[in-house]
Order: C-alpha cells, then structure tokens, then sequence
C-alpha cells in the first residue's frame, strides 16, 4: 500500500491520500480525541502524541499537528497508522449517522440556493486542499459557515470565506451580506 500526502494551505494539517476510499459519503470531523468514538481510525490516529485533529473525506484523511511538533517527526507515526488500519481490513466509521449538513423541510428558498451553491462549488475546491465547509445557517442576510479539516484554523481561511465564498455568494444572492465562520 502506498500512501500520498499533500500539503495544505494550513501548515498545522497535512493531507494523507491512501488511493482508496476512505468515507462512503460525507465527511467526518474530528477535532478532538474524545470526538472520536465513532471512529477506529481516527482513535489511533489520536494515540500519535502531537494529532490535534482527524478529519475524514470521501477519499483523504487530513491530519492536524499541535504547534510544537514537525511533520517530519510524526507523518511516519501517523502513515503507520493510516496504513495499517487499511491493511487490516478495519472500517473507518462504526456506526453511519446523517450527513452533515442534511436539508430539514423548513429550508427557505435562500437556504436552498446557497446550500446548493456551497455543495457544488464551494465544498469541491476546500476538499482538494483537505478540509470541508458546512452550510450552518442563514438568518438576515448572513450566512453562517463552519470550517473543517485543514479549513479550520488555516491562516487563509478568512481570505477564503471573505475574498471567495462571500463574494461568489453575493453574486449570484443578492439578500446575502456576508458571511461568518462558526464554530
């Protein structure tokens, strides 16, 4: 098995690519250890003194590293990992729950057309640099956003949420006024 990594626009997360699906759909966040009970791979992936953060994608799992650690020092730790769970045949997530961000009924005509847009543009492009953002909501023209993987706490975030998202979104919403990150 041979594993890929990739860097990231956030220098506290690597991006690991084990060229074989790692969710069925959706993704998975993990930001802390004990968020992980649902997750075999991302339990052992926090045992790797210095992990901060797991973030699962259809297809990469996203490492974050506490400051005072080199990726040079964990990313053999952490392939290990990666690359004897897959081996093992174990699975990634234990129990399927929905998917986040799942449209409830109530969703206004807005929230359906800027849920649409993130889904298909947005969430695409924040995957290739390993994290993922999340409809959270919309209320009075702004539109609240929360980030993941590589995505939350990257320095660029802020440019990507002002300079990409919410201009993007003004264009084609006019009653959005901007957007926010929560957490």
């Amino acid at each position: 098995m041979f594993i890929q990594t990739e860097q990231t626009p956030n220098p506290a997360s690597l991006k690991f690519l084990p060229g074989r699906a790692v969710m069925d759909a959706g993704t998975a966040n993990f930001p802390s250890p004990d968020t992980a009970a649902r997750s075999p791979l991302a339990q052992h992936l926090f045992e790797v003194e210095g992990v901060t953060g797991v973030f699962l994608g259809t297809d990469f799992v996203t490492v974050s590293k506490a400051d005072t650690l080199d990726w040079y020092v964990l990313k053999p730790s952490i392939l290990g990992v990666i690359m004897e769970h897959f081996t093992a045949g174990r699975p990634v997530i234990l129990a399927e729950t929905a998917a986040a961000g799942s449209q409830s009924a109530e969703e206004s005509e807005i929230e359906a057309q800027i849920r649409e847009l993130i889904d298909t543009r947005v969430r695409p492009a924040v995957a290739q640099d390993g994290g993922d953002i999340i409809f959270q909501g919309y209320d009075q023209g702004v539109v609240y956003l929360h980030m993941q993987g590589s995505c939350s706490g990257c320095p660029s975030s802020t440019m990507t949420l002002k300079a990409g998202i919410e201009n993007m979104l003004r264009h084609y919403i006019p009653e959005v006024t901007e957007v926010r990150a929560v957490a």
